[in-house]
């Protein structure tokens, strides 16, 4: 993917932070070769890295977050650096290493070395190989929060006995239109600066603008609310800094081959929401510019009885699951409490577990209808779900019904929004 070898100067490198931990809690990180059919590069070579921290026979649930993630989610005894998810994952949270063994993988193409389209199905494939590697047969569940929301999906389809429930943030079944046009853009930017012989300037170019998509105005507003300066004869403006520092942090951390190919592959998501059979819990951010509330409650309704919506309202738009650790966590608990019988009859455990078939070109998803109001198509899905329910009492067991979610009423601002609608 590389026109040109960069001339510029890496910025310092980006030193973890360690953080306590309780020494109770033993964690385990490794990487394995194998060769994984890819659906649209054939057989190729991959590295598998991975790490689980908690209890070796407790129940496992994958976390897998946005393509910046890594297999270290939380500082522990044995890595005591801090994690991408050091809020959700702790003693007395949902994901409690005490309780639970929670495992993450570093995506494939995460280090730079494969230079091959990477569809959402690849990955979902390469986490089926850890699982046999490690010897896990299924899931309690799957976190997936944004790029690892759309790795879920797939491997809820692909690998449908390994998984008893999923949770997923702020990652919908097709890629919006408008969000595919924020990455094109930035894959130019990062093609410019290869061809200015400059690709970390173009890379952390193309961060700067996925940091304005991440976050909302309404922060922005709070944050950087400052008169420009006017700095060596040029107008310098607050947010500049900040953008300055997230730009340098990524580069020093993440390849220019890594970046492209992930980018890539979040447009190439396409996946029919009734093929996922797993209950579902699907969380939205009101204000994400990224993946906007209709295209949620289009997935839920594609789910039908085996889905359900938590909406937030956050000033951190697309980035609210990690930073609204708290309430993320309550969703977490009480998805995990509630999943019942439901959740693990989906997936039984007394049949083989059967190989995907061999990968094929995504089949042809029809343009979703324009949304409609989000009061009615609520309203309908749950008079949906009601008499699905009511028809299908007397030969299943009862399924628990998602609460009515009903967008009849809006705060103008943020802060007098409830915690959860």
């Amino acid at each position: 993917m590389s026109f040109a070898t960069s001339t510029v100067l890496r910025p310092e490198p980006f030193v973890p932070v360690s953080v306590p931990v309780d020494d109770r809690v033993h964690a385990e990180r490794g990487e394995f070769a194998a060769v994984l059919s890819m659906r649209h590069a054939g057989p190729c070579p991959v590295r598998l890295r991975y790490e689980w921290v908690g209890p070796v026979n407790a129940p496992v649930v994958v976390l897998a977050g946005g393509i910046s993630a890594h297999r270290h989610v939380a500082s522990n005894a044995q890595f005591s650096e801090k994690g991408w998810a050091e809020g959700l994952v702790g003693s007395g949270r949902a994901l409690d290493p005490q309780q639970l063994r929670v495992l993450a993988f570093d995506f494939i193409g995460a280090d730079g070395a494969l230079d091959v389209p990477i569809d959402t199905a690849d990955q979902a494939d390469a986490l089926a190989l850890l699982l046999d590697h490690l010897g896990i047969r299924a899931l309690k569940a799957f976190v997936g929060y944004s790029y690892g929301a759309l790795v879920g999906q797939q491997f809820a389809i692909r690998h449908r006995a390994r998984v008893r429930q999923l949770v997923l943030a702020s990652g919908a079944h097709r890629p919006h239109p408008y969000a595919a046009a924020w990455r094109a853009l930035q894959r130019r930017a990062v093609a410019l600066g290869q061809l200015q012989c400059g690709e970390d300037h173009g890379l952390a170019l193309a961060r700067q603008f996925a940091m304005l998509s991440y976050r909302t105005p309404e922060e922005f507003g709070e944050r950087f609310d400052a008169a420009p300066e006017v700095v060596n004869g040029r107008v310098r403006v607050a947010a500049e800094d900040y953008l300055d520092a997230a730009g340098a942090q990524y580069v020093a951390r993440t390849p220019v081959n890594a970046y492209l190919r992930l980018s890539e592959s979040i447009d190439l998501h396409r996946v029919d929401p009734s093929a996922i059979l797993p209950p579902t819990v699907v969380v939205a951010v009101e204000g994400d510019r990224l993946v906007p509330l209709a295209d949620l409650v289009g997935l839920v309704e594609g789910l039908g009885p085996r889905g359900s919506l938590r909406v937030l309202r956050s000033p951190y738009g697309h980035d609210a699951f990690l930073k609204e650790t708290d309430r993320i966590d309550a969703i977490l608990a009480t998805a995990f409490r509630t999943s019942g019988e439901s959740a693990w009859a989906c997936t039984p455990l007394n049949r083989p577990v059967v190989a995907p078939p061999p990968p094929s070109a995504p089949a042809s998803i029809g343009t979703p209808p324009m949304a409609r109001s989000r009061r009615r198509s609520c309203c309908r899905r749950t008079s949906a779900l009601k008499a699905s329910a009511t028809s299908a009492s007397t030969t299943t067991p009862a399924v628990a019904i998602p609460r009515a979610t009903c967008w009849v009423r809006r705060w103008p601002n943020w802060k007098a929004a409830p915690a959860v609608w």
